[in-house]
């Protein structure tokens, strides 16, 4: 199938990396505001075409999936413009900058039967598989709590430090540990207590909240931009309970007993990127006809946008476009 990436930054190479060691897709057209920054791309990747707008490389029949890699306050409009031009769509997370917009853009996909996902890469990844069967399978017992966090020193990137590029922790970095405790239960949430620390440019720089859930189950996340954490996801039950490393991208699980013995672990198989899986699964719904994948459906887009919405309105974080 072919693909082609609207935006031409450091996402976008990772995906343009992973197409080229793929045999199912390729990497075949970049579009950008700036032509000569598309003709780069495509030059050092491997691309057929390049175009200095996305109207243009959306009017390319060639084109059978579009993936999008700009910043998630663009991603809203860029998913429309797509389905205005009937291509299929792999949006990178945060899918959009609210849910509102969420639920607009996916009405659409439903009601023109066009595919749209989202590229949470990590509701693809082998390790997801990995961890549903050790706690489904009642390796740990019955789970009773969840932590997750995820932090880097990415403070000073421009486009986290603006509100009007929904810039942030949560969006960028704090939907991974969300995503996490989501994947482990789907329990209801029966309160939530939440704070953030703010830049002063009004974006949350860190932030952490505590769930407790219908089942009794009791979990915590924690993001930040201000530093590095050491990015793990633990799911403790009454038996034991399971570390999953490296939670944007799980590498290595590790089970121990409750007498804090490691029973084993296992590593994940081996990988160009990690974004093959998504884009193999959204190569599939749209060879089967359907408006989305099953491992990140438009329900669980919903469902983590209304989450965060609901976080950044705890803390009083409101985008410029949203007021």
């Amino acid at each position: 199938m072919k693909i082609g990436i609207i935006g031409a930054g450091n996402i976008a190479g990772t995906m343009a990396k992973t197409l080229n060691g793929m045999e199912d897709a390729k990497g075949y057209a970049v579009a950008s505001r700036n032509l000569k920054k598309a003709q780069k791309f495509a030059g050092e990747n491997g691309f057929e075409k390049a175009y200095g707008s996305y109207e243009e490389m959306l009017r390319d029949p060639e084109v059978e999936l579009v993936y999008i890699a700009t910043p998630h306050s663009h991603h809203y409009e860029h998913i429309k413009l797509c389905l205005e031009h009937k291509k299929p769509v792999l949006c990178e997370k945060a899918f959009t900058a609210n849910a509102a917009q969420a639920e607009e853009v996916l009405k659409i996909s439903e009601e023109k039967k066009i595919f749209v996902g989202e590229a949470m890469w990590t509701r693809f990844l082998p390790s997801r598989t990995m961890i549903d069967e050790i706690v489904k399978g009642g390796e740990i017992g019955k789970v009773h709590m969840i932590t997750a966090n995820l932090g880097y020193k990415i403070d000073h990137v421009e486009r986290l430090r603006k509100p009007e590029l929904a810039g942030g922790a949560l969006l960028d970095v704090g939907i991974y540990p969300l995503s996490f405790i989501r994947m482990v239960t789907d329990a209801k949430i029966q309160s939530v207590t939440t704070c953030c620390t703010k830049l002063e440019t009004g974006v949350d720089a860190q932030n952490t909240a505590v769930f407790q859930f219908s089942d009794r189950c009791i979990a915590s996340m924690h993001s930040s931009m201000l530093g590095g954490t050491e990015q793990a996801g633990i799911v403790y039950g009454d038996k034991g309970y399971l570390i999953a490393w490296n939670i944007n991208n799980v590498n290595r699980i590790q089970v121990y007993d409750n007498a804090k013995r490691l029973v084993r672990e296992m590593t994940v198989p081996e990988q160009i990127t990690g974004f093959e899986y998504e884009v193999r699964a959204a190569i599939k719904a749209i060879q089967e006809g359907r408006t989305e994948c099953p491992q990140m459906p438009h329900s669980e887009t919903l469902y983590m946008m209304r989450q965060m919405d609901e976080l950044r309105k705890t803390w009083g974080v409101v985008y410029p476009f949203e007021s």
